[in-house]
Parts: structure tokens; C-alpha cells; sequence
């Protein structure tokens, strides 16, 4: 009998299963993947009647640390933090770094009024809001049937 090991889709097969084995635990660890996912921050993006909605998920950051701009009609959000703690006991000196950063950009669509955005961040939340344009608000009436 034959044990065969299915690739689920996988196209990384290595001459050694062994190697692929190892590669996939390394490049699949959760520790990592963690890491890189909290890189950038998750964004749900919402449209209602008025304005267009866009919540960044960034924890830990304060308003000082967001750069918000406009270029024609791309949004760009960034933030930039460093922080180093310095502890010195005895002949021991220990010194860790954290370096945060990330840019996130949206394309504006034609009916959004550049000069209505607002930002707001509360509870590790920074919510940008951008107006519609009046002529491209949705109007809606009621159509006689005749």
C-alpha cells in the first residue's frame, strides 16, 4: 500500500517532501502571518444616500500619528509610530524598538465632493467620511402608473 500525500492545490512540490514539509510550517506559521497581517489595518467600506464611508481598524495609534491627504482623486491614509523603551538595571541595558507603519489608498469615484471629507478617530477606529456630490445623491420619487 502507498500513502500519497494530495498537494490540495498546491503547486510547491520540492524533489524532497521533507524540504516542502518544513518550507509550508515556516511560511504558514500563524506567528507570521500574524505579524504581516497587522502591518496593514483591516478597512470596511461602506456607501449610504449621502457619503461614503471608510473605517481603518488601527489600535494603539493616537491623531497625532495619522497623515491624511488628497491627490485628484485618490485618498491616501498613513501613520508612522516609533517608540523605544530604555531599561538600565545594574550592568544590564536592554533597548527594544517598535516601528509601525502603513499606507493605505482608496480612488475616489467621480461623485464624491473632495472639498466634504471629514476623519474622526475614536476607540482605535479612524472613520473618514466623504460627501457625495448634491447631483449624485439619489433622489427618489414616486412614478404614476397611467
Amino acid at each position: 500500500m502507498t500513502l500519497v500525500k494530495f498537494t490540495n492545490g498546491q503547486k510547491n512540490q520540492a524533489v524532497n517532501p521533507f524540504f516542502s514539509d518544513v518550507f509550508d510550517s515556516i511560511l504558514n506559521d500563524s506567528f507570521l502571518s500574524d505579524k504581516l497581517a497587522s502591518r496593514t489595518p483591516a478597512v470596511n467600506i461602506a456607501e449610504t444616500e449621502n457619503a461614503f464611508h471608510i473605517d481603518l481598524a488601527a489600535p494603539g495609534l493616537k491623531k497625532g500619528d495619522f497623515k491624511i491627504s488628497l491627490d485628484k482623486n485618490v485618498l491616501s491614509v498613513s501613520a508612522d509610530k516609533k517608540t523605544e523603551n530604555v531599561e538600565e538595571d545594574k550592568k544590564f541595558s536592554k533597548r527594544e524598538y517598535s516601528y509601525n507603519s502603513f499606507t493605505r489608498s482608496f480612488t475616489l469615484p467621480e461623485v464624491a465632493d473632495h472639498s466634504k471629507i471629514e476623519a474622526e478617530y475614536t476607540d482605535g477606529i479612524l472613520k473618514v467620511n466623504v460627501a457625495k456630490k448634491e447631483e449624485a445623491k439619489i433622489q427618489s420619487r414616486e412614478i404614476a402608473v397611467k
